[in-house]
């Protein structure tokens, strides 16, 4: 085979693999998504004629036409047809002179989170299927039965386990008959139909003893159950008689086996996971509290020490057990990712590989969640402003191909997020202009290269020359960086003109428990949130100074800092309002540095966050709050707010 050819049967494979997956994920409701189809449908019928594939271009052209058509069973005739793509490219061969990519299929939490669903929609329409031989004409019943072997013929096909969408395909076909009353609900297509699922179930049996590393043989080949189907929706009447007959056999060993495999995966509510938690930093707070009780402490008895550490260590565990229940791997939002550059790559003609690396890093589930957005801007911007089209690359002696790359890992008790490209970089110049055009920097200005990169992140700041679908309106990084606040983290900017941009996040770990410094002010405490601080001082009395509009300001390392005085902005009665007489904890918020000015350092403490109320709630400079070891309740403080409350009251 040629290298032309290869070529252009490697793209023809992609574009059915990417139809496949579109219509898999989208929506049809979606403009986007009807888009991204057609795009598809496109790419498919101009390759299968360079490559003299008669039957793809012509299903190709059905597609199109019934995408344009639209009306009801309009998604069912698209993953049908892409189905008879999928297998009659699979009979003509495809090319073998490069490696293939991972398989989707290999992924053991993608293979883990189909296996719990479709043992679920199995268990639904058994249910259903039983309503159905009471009453054939339970119209809400049949769509739901046909729903479940949809969902799961489109997961199996995401996942090429090439027999389980098979056999779901064929019996939705069968059920589609039925919905659109060209087919009636008999015992025969009940029984059927029941076979069918417990063919899929043995495969979901299966999987997951390959997941607990149980050796298991595949099951059978589902041509035997597939000529039953096909029969029935030929001639439901002759069927009857092999269908009762087939009322299944004994047990067979392989199913024999999979019943030892024990079912360790449960579905559990999130609010009640949430609560768990909750109460596991109560269990946290009362062992602290009667750790540190004076009476317990006074009594000095040997065995009451031991079994309160023993009760510490218990409690330590329960914690971390509680804790790793909401935590999950960012394997998922990078392949969402992998999804979006592929679309991206596509829409703008831009040749792009994307690169992954530490997807098994765990997150807290919430944290992950709430990083998709950001992650979603950043990814666009990449593509859109960071990569060069490919003649400006060869231009520059690159690559043709940009390079986007994804990096999750941990990182002083931090999880490091890296977005990066090998684009053309930030303009400095360029963006220095901008700001100054915008009126936020004045004419004279000439900052160092961090604080110009940063100004992306304000508010509808762009450099783009045009807009266009993907980005350039001037919203997106101000987006960022705001939701990277919201989850407690940091986001840093990397650049050299001409080479690429990286963006690092920095996270942490879970948004339930922070570790913090427990400060004193008069007779109160408060917690400054490890992350955020810098380094803690005793200054010098000529180190403090007044700024002229500006209030007053310390001297740190050749760096001129504003100073907030706790005590003022709470109204508490410090020990002493002499700076150098106190404590000064030099912290960061929003990339600017700036001093707290505090009575004492208590010490350090990892605490269990709780919620203010709706009373409380909003109060600038306060995130919530934490029992103490001694049953004090101590203030969590929002350095981001601090920095504001200092900068209103100046």
């Amino acid at each position: 085979m040629t290298q032309e050819k290869t070529d252009v049967r490697e793209s023809l494979r992609e574009s059915v693999e990417a139809l496949a997956t579109t219509l898999v994920l989208g929506g049809g409701d979606d403009p986007g998504w009807a888009s991204s189809v057609e795009t598809s449908l496109a790419a498919i019928s101009a390759c299968a004629r360079k490559a003299d594939w008669a039957d793809g271009a012509r299903i190709a052209g059905e597609l199109s036409a019934a995408l344009h058509s639209g009306g009801a069973g309009m998604l069912e005739r698209l993953e049908s047809g892409t189905t008879d793509l999928q297998r009659l490219l699979q009979q003509v061969g495809t090319p073998d002179e490069r490696p293939a990519a991972p398989s989707l299929g290999q992924d053991p939490e993608l293979i883990s989170d189909f296996v719990v669903e479709s043992r679920e929609h199995l268990n639904s329409l058994e249910a259903q299927l039983l309503i159905l031989e009471q009453d054939p004409h339970q119209a809400d019943a049949v769509h739901s039965v046909f729903r479940s072997f949809h969902t799961i013929k489109g997961l199996a096909g995401f996942l090429e386990l090439a027999q389980m969408q098979e056999v779901a395909h064929t019996v939705e076909t069968l059920l589609d008959l039925a919905r659109n009353q060209k087919l009636t609900i008999t015992s025969a297509v009940i029984d059927v139909v029941l076979a069918s699922a417990d063919y899929l179930a043995r495969w979901l049996n299966c999987l997951q003893a390959r997941l607990d590393g149980v050796e298991m043989p595949d099951p059978a080949g589902p041509g035997a159950l597939l000529d039953r189907v096909r029969a029935l929706m030929e001639s439901p009447d002759e069927a009857a008689p092999a269908a009762v007959e087939a009322q299944t056999a004994a047990p067979s060993a392989e199913s024999n086996a999979a019943a030892r495999v024990a079912d360790r995966t449960v579905k559990v509510d999130t609010s009640k996971l949430d609560y768990l938690v909750d109460m596991v930093g109560e269990l946290v707070i009362a062992q602290s509290l009667v750790r540190h009780d004076p009476d317990v402490a006074a009594k000095q008895d040997s065995r009451l020490n031991r079994n309160l550490a023993q009760m510490g260590r218990i409690t330590d565990e329960v914690q971390k057990s509680a804790m790793s229940m909401r935590m999950v791997t960012v394997a998922r939002l990078f392949q969402k990712m992998a999804r979006l550059v592929r679309d991206l790559s596509r829409k703008s003609g831009k040749l792009i590989e994307f690169e992954t690396v530490g997807e098994e890093t765990e997150l807290d589930r919430n944290i992950v969640e709430e990083l998709a957005d950001p992650l979603m801007h950043m990814v666009r911007n990449a593509v859109d402003h960071g990569i060069e089209t490919t003649d400006e690359r060869l231009k520059t002696d690159k690559q043709a191909a940009a390079r986007v790359r994804l990096k999750a890992s941990h990182q002083s008790g931090q999880i490091l997020i890296e977005v990066s490209d090998d684009g053309r970089g930030l303009d400095t110049e360029r963006i220095l202009r901008k700001a100054k055009d915008k009126g936020l920097l004045p004419e004279d200005a000439q900052p160092p290269e961090g604080e110009i990169f940063n100004l992306i992140f304000q508010p509808g700041f762009s450099t783009a020359k045009s807009v266009t679908d993907v980005s350039g309106r001037g919203v997106g990084m101000d987006v960022v960086r705001k939701h990277i606040q919201k989850l407690r983290g940091r986001v840093e900017i990397q650049s050299t003109q001409g080479k690429g941009t990286t963006f690092l996040i920095k996270l942490p770990l879970t948004l339930a428990i922070i570790d913090g410094l427990v400060v004193g002010v008069g007779g109160e405490r408060y917690i400054v949130p490890i992350y955020a601080v810098r380094e803690m001082l005793r200054p010098a009395e000529e180190q403090i100074t007044t700024v002229e509009s500006r209030g007053e300001a310390v001297m740190v390392r050749d760096h001129l800092l504003p100073l907030v005085r706790l005590h003022a902005l709470f109204g508490v009665t410090p020990r002493s309002t002499e700076p150098w007489e106190s404590l000064l904890i030099v912290a960061e918020a929003e990339d600017r540095l700036f001093c707290v000015m505090v009575d004492e350092l208590i010490g350090k403490q990892e605490v269990v966050i709780k919620s203010l109320g709706e009373t409380f709630g909003n109060v600038p400079g306060i995130a919530g709050g934490a029992i103490l070891g001694d049953g004090r309740v101590g203030l969590i403080l929002d350095v981001t707010g601090l920095l504001s409350r200092r900068e209103l009251a100046a």
